[in-house]
């Protein structure tokens, strides 16, 4: 082999390995202190933070009902600092579809006398034999992959004004008798959540205890609290499946809906970081 040939090979094969070595390091997952980061688009040169939410507590009224949010709910995604839309999580999974028990649920709801006898017993029948518990799961209503419809500014955030998180929702009701299609809201009409540090009607938020890690590359807002008592709740849809004509106006009158703003209460407890979208790809293998 010529010398030349040699150097062609050479340099070939470095490219190779700076091929491979580029490709290892971009499918690399983020490491240490930035781990929860995995679902950020890191990897886009257009993204410069990425964000993850965890909320621990509050709750939310929809109506006469208060449902206390007992259950972590995660919101993640990354987004461009100049930009108002949130990217969702690179795995479809932008805000965590997770089940907040609805106290008292159906349990003692009897089917009313107007309705057809075999819808009676069909629903009298489901409650003798305990199928009364309810889950209430709030859903984003649109995409959760790449740009979504979610909104958020950090600034309103750490000020504690104006809309610190938009929110467009749905809410799952489940329960063996209300079927797999029960919701308030949906993709056509979403639930909008505007939240908010500061105030919203008798409900006030804040951006808690604000704190950064050595290399000032996560900032993490401790104690937060977001609050919303502006939106409006329709009529529920789809409960009951077939017998769905009977079985939404029954839960309408447990939860008391339609309910306008300010019937309606949402309190979000919990902690934000957001991270440099830099860091984060820089903390992989």
């Amino acid at each position: 082999m010529t010398g030349v040939m040699k150097q062609l090979v050479a340099v070939s094969l470095a490219a190779v390995l700076a091929a491979a070595a580029f490709a290892a390091s971009a499918g690399a997952k983020p490491t240490g202190e930035f781990a929860q980061f995995a679902q950020c688009e890191y990897e886009n040169p257009e993204v410069t933070d990425c964000l993850y939410t965890v909320t621990s507590g509050g709750s939310i009224g929809i109506g006469t009902k208060t449902i206390p949010l007992v259950n972590p709910i995660t919101l993640e995604g990354s987004y461009a600092y100049e930009e108002m839309w949130l990217r969702g999580g690179t795995n479809g999974v932008t805000l965590s579809k997770t089940p907040q028990p609805v106290p008292g649920g159906i349990k003692g709801v009897t089917a009313p006398g107007s309705w057809p006898k075999a819808v009676q017993e069909w629903w009298n029948e489901g409650i003798e034999t305990g199928l009364t518990g309810v889950n209430a799961t709030i859903e984003l209503a649109g995409p959760t992959k790449g740009i979504t419809n979610v909104t958020l500014s950090t600034e309103n955030l750490l000020f504690e004004e104006g809309t610190g998180l938009g929110l467009p929702v749905k809410i799952h009701l489940e329960n063996a008798l209300l079927g797999s299609n029960c919701y308030f809201g949906s993709k056509a009409e979403p639930i909008q959540l505007d939240l908010t540090t500061g105030s919203s009607g008798e409900l006030t938020g804040t951006p808690g205890e604000i704190s950064f890690n050595g290399s000032f590359t996560i900032f993490t807002l401790k104690g937060l609290r977001l609050v919303d008592e502006t939106f409006d709740v329709q009529a529920v849809d789809g409960c009951g499946g077939i017998f769905a004509e009977y079985v939404d106006p029954l839960v309408d009158s447990i939860f008391g809906t339609p309910a306008a703003a300010p019937e309606n209460r949402i309190t979000f407890e919990g902690k934000l970081q957001d991270a440099s979208a830099e860091a984060v790809f820089k903390s992989g293998p």
